[in-house]
C-alpha cells in the first residue's frame, strides 16, 4: 500500500492531467475549476483512506474526531470505503449526516435565544430544490471531481500492491528454480552411480 506522500503526489502530479482533459471536453473554465478543486479535495481530505489514521485524517485538524465513528465502522480498504461509486457516496452521506446534525444542534440554541422560526423541512425543500434546478451541472461536476479523486487513490493501492506482492514472490520462484536444478543433477548424478 503507497505510503500517504506517494498518494499526494499521485494527486498533484494527475491533476494538471485532470484539468486539461476536463476544459478539452467541457470548454468552461468554471466546470473546470469546480472539478479541479474536488479532486484536489478528494485526493488529500476526503479519499478512501478516511477510514484509518492516515495523513487524509489528520488534515482535518481539531475538528478530525467527527470522522471516528466512520473509522471505527467501516473496515479499510472494503468496498465501503473504496469501492467504486460506493465509498464515495457513503463518506458523502457521512458527512452530510453529521453537519445536519451539527447544524440542527446549533439552530434549536439559536432559536431558543432569539425565538424565531424555523422549520427544517422547508429548508431541506429550499436546498434540493437548489442543487436540482440551479446548480445540477455543479452538482455533478463536483461529485465526478470527488469520485475521480477517489478512484485515483484506490487504482495506486490495487497497483502499487499488486507490484509488491509480485516482488515478493519472484525472488521464491528463482530459488525453487534453482533448488530444482540441484535436486535434479543431485538425482541424475546418483541414478549415474548406481
Amino acid at each position: 500500500m503507497p505510503s500517504g506522500r506517494t498518494h499526494d503526489h499521485i494527486t498533484f502530479c494527475s491533476l494538471p492531467l485532470m484539468v486539461g482533459f476536463t476544459y478539452f471536453l467541457s470548454g468552461h473554465r468554471r466546470l473546470t475549476l469546480l472539478i479541479a478543486g474536488s479532486y484536489l479535495f478528494s485526493g488529500l481530505m476526503f479519499g478512501p483512506d478516511l477510514d484509518i489514521h492516515s495523513i487524509q485524517y489528520k488534515r482535518w485538524g481539531i475538528i478530525r474526531g467527527i470522522w471516528l465513528p466512520y473509522r471505527y465502522f467501516i473496515k479499510h480498504r472494503s468496498l465501503f470505503s473504496h469501492g467504486f461509486l460506493i465509498g464515495t457516496i457513503l463518506r458523502l452521506l457521512y458527512l452530510f449526516t453529521v453537519l445536519i446534525l451539527l447544524a440542527i444542534t446549533g439552530v434549536v440554541i439559536v432559536q431558543l435565544i432569539w425565538r424565531f422560526d424555523w422549520s427544517l423541512q422547508q429548508f431541506t425543500h429550499k436546498v434540493i430544490q437548489l442543487m436540482v434546478t440551479r446548480y445540477s451541472q455543479e452538482v455533478i461536476v463536483l461529485g465526478v471531481g470527488l469520485e475521480l479523486g477517489a478512484m485515483s487513490h484506490t487504482i495506486s493501492d490495487y497497483i502499487i500492491s499488486a507490484i509488491k506482492k509480485y516482488q515478493r514472490q519472484t525472488p521464491k520462484r528463482t530459488k525453487n528454480k534453482k533448488n530444482s536444478r540441484r535436486r535434479r543433477s543431485s538425482g541424475s548424478g546418483k541414478s549415474k552411480v548406481k
